[in-house]
């Protein structure tokens, strides 16, 4: 019974070694079949993409960070209260993967695109020292922006006091890899800064369900295989104390 027990200790306490970021929305819930079976799946609301008009002027969207973590913020380069604020938050967020910038992209949405021109954009995240490559100041339509924030990030969820005539949020999104929404965090809570920080090297462990690991199929036969080596263990010592005898 030794191996049997060992399995099942190590599947019981290994189970939440590693704390994953949720998942908060959904749009449906399916049923398919698996080897005869019945089996409920939920469909994770996945973030549309979304073109927008950077700080160098290039045209980029969502759908060009493949496999990236990506982190959304919203701002306007007038602001005088909140937004140089999570900036300077931000900035802290990209050096801390500097040596690691190809996991993950940051991306400040503008929420006021009739005043924050290129130029205006350059001058904000200029003033920041940012890495152009993996932190984005951008612009788009303003329409756009207002359904990409409510209907997507679902930002009125994640900040009742939202105003959604103008968009004024100190909280940071974060999107994993497949662009489904894990997590809101406030950008002055230094406690959800580091989560934040912990986070995103996290979702990069994470498996993609859609290649599951060779040896998924092979787990369910576990508990069988080790009850057949103790049974071989208990047959062995009963033969030798036999012989002896």
């Amino acid at each position: 019974m030794l191996p049997l027990a060992g399995y099942w200790i190590v599947k019981y306490y290994s189970k939440d070694a590693v704390h994953m970021p949720h998942k908060y929305f959904y749009d449906d819930v399916v049923q398919r079949s698996e080897n005869g079976k019945q089996v409920t799946d939920t469909v994770w609301h996945k973030v549309k993409n979304i073109s927008f008009t950077n700080q160098l002027g290039k045209t980029v969207s969502l759908d060009d960070l493949h496999g990236k973590i990506i982190v959304i913020d919203f701002f306007f380069t007038r602001c005088p209260s909140i937004c140089p604020g999570l900036a300077r938050n931000m900035k802290r967020l990209q050096d801390s993967f500097v040596k690691n910038d190809s996991i993950v992209q940051f991306i400040s949405i503008s929420v006021d695109p009739e005043h924050d021109s290129v130029p205006q954009l350059r001058k904000f995240a200029d003033r920041f020292e940012v890495n152009h490559d993996t932190w984005w100041f951008v612009a788009g339509n303003k329409k756009e922006v207002y359904d990409f924030a409510f209907n997507e990030l679902k930002a009125s969820i994640a900040d009742a006091d939202i105003d959604t005539a103008f968009i004024h949020t100190e909280n940071f999104f974060l999107l994993d890899s497949n662009r489904i929404v894990r997590g809101w965090y406030n950008g002055f809570d230094k406690q959800k800064q580091a989560q934040l920080v912990s986070d995103i090297p996290t979702l990069m462990l994470e498996k993609d369900e859609k290649s599951p690991s060779i040896l998924r199929g092979f787990i369910p036969y576990l508990p069988v295989i080790f009850i057949g080596i103790g049974v071989v263990i208990v047959i062995t010592i009963l033969l030798g104390r036999r012989k002896e005898k």
